[in-house]
């Protein structure tokens, strides 16, 4: 059987969305991925999907381990439902019928998931620090993880997209 990878493309910030703004905003870093579906998606399907996939499972297990901050396909069930503002490490900063918007307590990094009735969208954003002369930068260690960073998100949105089922 041959098998196509699946599309997943880097596209400019929406307009309007919870994360456009950043955008804006100096020395922010954001991005946005997309990938099409054949059917429209709930906001609630995506976040499942998205956070119980293997991929995401490591990194929570990472999370686990080195911040201790557990969480489990319950606590994620709940964040899909609306029920519950924290997940892990991440605090909803602002959702949507169709998007979501978490921000790590750290403040540095935000989350963005997204769905349209043709597409599910992954972005993120990446907060600046001052240096002691008061220059905005994200840093070295930012810079050299950025292609890993973008594999990792690509990974991720297909991940979530080969798992995702309707209500």
């Amino acid at each position: 059987m041959q098998t196509t990878a699946m599309k997943i493309d880097e596209i400019p910030l929406p307009d309007g969305t919870l994360i456009a703004p950043f955008a804006t905003k100096e020395a922010h870093y954001t991005d946005c991925f997309e990938t099409p579906v054949a059917q429209p998606v709930s906001l609630r399907a995506f976040i499942r999907a998205f956070y119980t996939q293997p991929l995401f499972k490591a990194e929570r297990l990472v999370l686990r381990i080195a911040a201790k901050q557990p969480s489990s396909d319950d606590d994620v069930m709940a964040l899909a439902k609306g029920t519950a503002d924290r997940f892990a490490v991440w605090d909803v900063a602002n959702r949507t019928g169709t998007e979501l918007l978490m921000a790590d307590r750290s403040g540095r990094t935000m989350s963005w998931l997204m769905t349209t009735p043709d597409a599910l969208r992954f972005g993120s954003v990446v907060v600046p620090q001052r240096t002691k002369s008061g220059k905005l930068t994200l840093g070295p260690v930012f810079h050299s993880l950025l292609t890993a960073h973008k594999v990792y998100s690509r990974a991720l949105l297909a991940g979530a997209a080969r798992r995702v089922q309707p209500d």
